[in-house]
């Protein structure tokens, strides 16, 4: 990619909350944002290490309830709720991960969407905690000293910086021996444990690590919306997620992060030009399209595409 290729994008993000003048589009924004850290997460199991969670939403709805809670019941503010977010996921991707991973296939799908069915019915039936099905209102938007962060304007950038957190840490563990491992389980995991490849280690690592980024996007989504409900265990989250990773390039770094904005922004887009029913219609019909035509997904096909008219 040409210098102008890299600081172009750079100067667009930065400036994006300038030019968008419409506050929808920039909640559009934020919210893909949020969903491109949760598909960049899934990606390192998904992607890397050849693993399918379908439970990945319970990290997401962990984070959030966490730091909606600690927030609201101890009065934490914000950046110490954030981090107790990021290690109570971490956490619970360390528990399922010790307890799923040694499985594999549909054994492990099918314990991960029990883990968050388990979570969610947790989050609905202990009302003294969680508030049941009424959810936690009220949760204080992040504050920095006297300035609040409410704005969407402002709160645009904590997104973008988080997303930045997110995409380093995914690229240091990927272009490093973390990664390399994960790939090799990935493409044969009889082969890599047989050099020596410790693969209970490596998986329990990507789940941890994939958990915990799960749990800052629940975190930085509660203090956005300042409302959390058991809706943020819905499954429907995860095929989002996986539907993001997929289409836009699995086993890729930019591919989560340009399939969570355009399957972010299609929606509402859809929602703007015709029907409930025709929206569903025409979204499952372009989803179709995408995966027919690229089956590698966006970033892949471009990337090809570059090679063959390079000059």
């Amino acid at each position: 990619m040409t210098r102008a290729g890299r600081v172009v994008p750079v100067l667009l993000a930065l400036t994006l909350p300038l030019w968008l003048a419409s506050p929808y589009f920039l909640h559009v924004v934020i919210m893909a944002g949020i969903f491109g850290i949760l598909a960049l997460s899934l990606n390192l199991l998904l992607g890397y290490t050849g693993q399918l969670s379908l439970g990945h939403a319970a990290f997401f709805g962990i984070g959030a309830y966490t730091s909606a809670l600690l927030t609201l019941r101890l009065e934490w503010s914000f950046w110490l709720a954030l981090p107790g977010a990021v290690a109570a996921s971490g956490l619970a991707g360390w528990l399922i991960g010790r307890l799923a991973l040694k499985l594999r296939g549909a054994y492990f799908v099918l314990v991960t969407i029990s883990f968050a069915g388990v979570i969610a019915l947790v989050s609905v039936n202990w009302m003294d905690v969680t508030n049941g099905p009424l959810g936690l209102p009220g949760v204080p938007a992040p504050a920095l000293g006297p300035w609040s962060l409410r704005a969407k304007s402002v709160y645009y950038y904590l997104v973008l910086v988080a997303v930045l957190l997110a995409y380093l840490v995914c690229r240091r563990l990927v272009a490093s021996r973390i990664g390399r491992a994960f790939v090799a389980l990935r493409e044969n995991e009889a082969l890599a444990e047989s050099v020596g490849v410790d693969v209970t280690h490596y998986l329990v690592l990507a789940a941890v690590v994939s958990a915990a980024m799960a749990g800052m996007a629940g975190s930085l989504y509660a203090h956005y919306t300042r409302f959390v409900s058991p809706e943020v265990f819905l499954f429907s989250y995860t095929v989002t997620m996986v539907i993001m990773v997929v289409a836009g390039g699995k086993g890729t770094l930019a591919g989560p992060l340009v399939g969570a904005l355009i399957f972010t922004a299609l929606p509402e887009a859809l929602r703007a030009v015709t029907s409930w029913q025709w929206q569903m219609l025409a979204y499952g019909v372009l989803l179709v399209l995408l995966v027919f035509f690229l089956p590698r997904g966006i970033v892949p096909a471009l990337a090809a595409w570059r090679a063959r008219n390079a000059p």
